[in-house]
């Protein structure tokens, strides 16, 4: 008389079993946050400009390394790809590695320094340093590409992103741009 397969099925079930819970746990457990958003900004018409016609290349150099750092993890304090970034960290790395120019440690000191002061959000040009003012402070910075969006590192937790510079928080609490190429 044939023996029955139950042991046989049962074993393949619990290994199956087994194989897919070990699946399921080697997934990611935090969510990341999206890098990119597609842009409403009202400034997205507006041609893109730059600081000057002598430092247009920098400029453009300002612009590929802000957007190549786009989802690095963030981290207060931090300064480099590898450890992630703080704002004000990011914007120095940006300008050191694509230009040369050392920038001050902190958002307030960045927004201190020399510079020509752009008010409206409508005049800046690729490359100014866009400052936010939270809480009666600056106390956030980030780089202005173009077309309404700023390469900037938000908060922990996230990553470097992109977003519109005339956004619902972030039109709010813009301060001031700084034209550091010209």
């Amino acid at each position: 008389m044939p023996r029955p397969r139950l042991p046989h099925v049962l074993r393949q079930t619990v290994v199956c079993t087994a194989i897919l819970l070990l699946a399921a746990c080697a997934g990611s457990p935090h969510r990341r946050q999206p890098t990119y958003k597609t842009s409403h900004s009202a400034l997205a018409a507006l041609p893109p400009r730059a600081p000057s016609a002598a430092s247009a290349g920098e400029a453009n150099d300002v612009l590929f390394r802000a957007i190549g750092l786009v989802g690095t993890p963030y981290r207060w304090g931090g300064n480099t790809p590898a450890g992630g970034f703080d704002c004000s960290g990011l914007v120095d790395y940006i300008y050191r590695t694509a230009t040369g120019i050392k920038l001050p440690r902190t958002s307030h000191d960045m927004s201190s320094m020399d510079g020509r002061k752009v008010s409206r959000m409508t005049q800046l040009a690729s490359g100014d340093l866009v400052f936010f003012d939270i809480g009666g402070a600056i106390s956030h910075v980030g780089v202005y590409v173009g077309k309404g969006r700023f390469v900037h590192a938000p908060n922990s937790g996230g990553t470097v992103r992109l977003d519109d510079i005339d956004g619902p928080f972030w039109g709010d609490h813009f301060a001031y741009g700084k034209r550091v190429l010209d």
